[in-house]
């Protein structure tokens, strides 16, 4: 009785999960244009990526919606676990909102370096800031530049 219970069972498990794979097939979905998970199916339009084995490199891509990106890179500046690779490249693609978004970089030994016109720009220095700091360019400091407030403990200035 246990056994027939346990071979039901099974068996309507095994149902359950064949009508829960129905029709899946990895996301492929081959001429409907959609792919099982409600998304357009988007097309490669270009595609590369060599690497040459010495450590430089380069990769490009364009997408049926728009979305490309490219990048090239080389070991060239020192660091501190051999050659840093520098590398250079950009991407762009359109936003929600309709603009076209397109970033530029490069990316060393001194970090990663974007422009693009949609990234915001810090506002202007107000001028007041700005003379107080040529002031403090022109008058330094003998302490460089710390103010302990003229307080003395155990002859130590703080």
């Amino acid at each position: 009785m246990c056994s027939k219970l346990i071979m039901v069972t099974c068996a309507i498990l095994a149902v359950v999960a064949a009508e829960h794979n129905h029709g899946y097939n990895h996301g492929y979905s081959g001429n409907s244009g959609y792919n099982n998970y409600g998304g357009a199916h988007i097309p490669i339009l270009r595609y590369e990526n060599v690497n040459n084995g010495d450590g430089t490199y380069r990769y490009s891509y364009e997408t049926g919606n728009g979305i490309s990106a490219h990048e090239s890179g080389s070991p060239r500046a020192p660091g501190p676990e051999g050659p840093a690779v520098t590398a250079e490249g950009g991407f762009s693609y359109r936003a929600p909102d309709g603009q076209q978004i397109s970033l530029s970089y490069t990316a060393d030994e001194n970090g990663f370096h974007p422009t693009g016109s949609h990234i915001p720009t810090p506002p202007p220095i107000p001028e007041a800031i700005l003379r107080s700091l040529q002031y403090n360019r022109q008058n330094p400091s003998s302490d460089n530049g710390y103010n302990h407030g003229g307080r003395q403990h155990n002859n130590y200035h703080y």
